[in-house]
This record gives C-alpha cells, sequence and structure tokens, in this order.
C-alpha cells in the first residue's frame, strides 16, 4: 500500500497567505523519519545564549551531527556556527524501491558585544556544542571635571 506522500507547498507563491509555515509543518509532520529531525523554522538549530561579566556561554543544539561537521569562527564580534551534515540510510537489502540522503548545511551568526577572539573554548557532547567566548575587561575610564 503506497504511503501518504506531502504536497509540500514549498513553492514561491505572489501572496503571502500567512498560513504557510503551518502548511509546511503539516507537510513535514507527513515526511518520512529520516526527515524528522528537520526545524519548522527554516532547517536551523537551536541556541541560548547566557551572559555574565566575564564571558557568553553559548549552547547550541546539534544531535547527530560530529564535531568534524562544524566550523566556529568569530569575526568583529560576530560568532558564526556552521554546520555540514550527512545523513544516509544504508540497508543491507537489494532491488532498492527507495533510499534516501539528506544533506544539510546550516549557519546561525550571534553578535557578542565586548567578545575576545582568543581564549574561546567549545566542546560537543551529547548533541551539545558549548562555547564560551570570554569578554574584554571594561576599565573605568571615569574622570570628574572641576568646573572654573
Amino acid at each position: 500500500m503506497a504511503g501518504l506522500i506531502p504536497s509540500n507547498r514549498r513553492t514561491t507563491r505572489l501572496i503571502n497567505t500567512g498560513l504557510e509555515e503551518f502548511y509546511n509543518m503539516v507537510d513535514d509532520f507527513f515526511n518520512d523519519s529520516i526527515q524528522s529531525g528537520k526545524n519548522i523554522l527554516g532547517s536551523s538549530f537551536k541556541i541560548d545564549v547566557q551572559e555574565n561579566d566575564k564571558e557568553y556561554i553559548i549552547e547550541a543544539e546539534l544531535p547527530g551531527v560530529k564535531k568534524e561537521e562544524i566550523t566556529l569562527d568569530i569575526n568583529e564580534e560576530k560568532l558564526t556556527i556552521a554546520v555540514n551534515h550527512e545523513e544516509s540510510v544504508e540497508e543491507e537489502k537489494k532491488n532498492y524501491v527507495h533510499k534516501e540522503r539528506k544533506t544539510s548545511s546550516m549557519s546561525r551568526k550571534i553578535y557578542l558585544a565586548d567578545s575576545k577572539s582568543d581564549g574561546i573554548t567549545a566542546k560537543l557532547e551529547n548533541g551539545v556544542l558549548n562555547i564560551i567566548v570570554p569578554k574584554h575587561e571594561k576599565i573605568e575610564n571615569n574622570t570628574k571635571i572641576e568646573i572654573e
């Protein structure tokens, strides 16, 4: 018996009805399991950014991604996290009727004011990338001015 085949409305339209994201969410629900990790908001990944006096702490959820597939760089206080992930379903059966592969490329940029480019640490553990970006020390440069 044939499976459900979504109509996948991801086409460019001249008129935006506001329902495209809803239709895409429904279409993604009926896709095969290899597509299930897809984010509704444009195939991206979730990031959390915390800040304290000395550093920024960034957590990016990257399940199934290997550290070799991740590129990190910082330029002019903008941290870029880029992922090039390749996934395939390999089965030892002959006479394939259907076989899938998925390649995805995602990136996120985060502006981190007062960040230092040296001393950054990153660790990928259990599908979560933890990045610590140190800040420049703030120098109090207040000078009292006497009025004549």
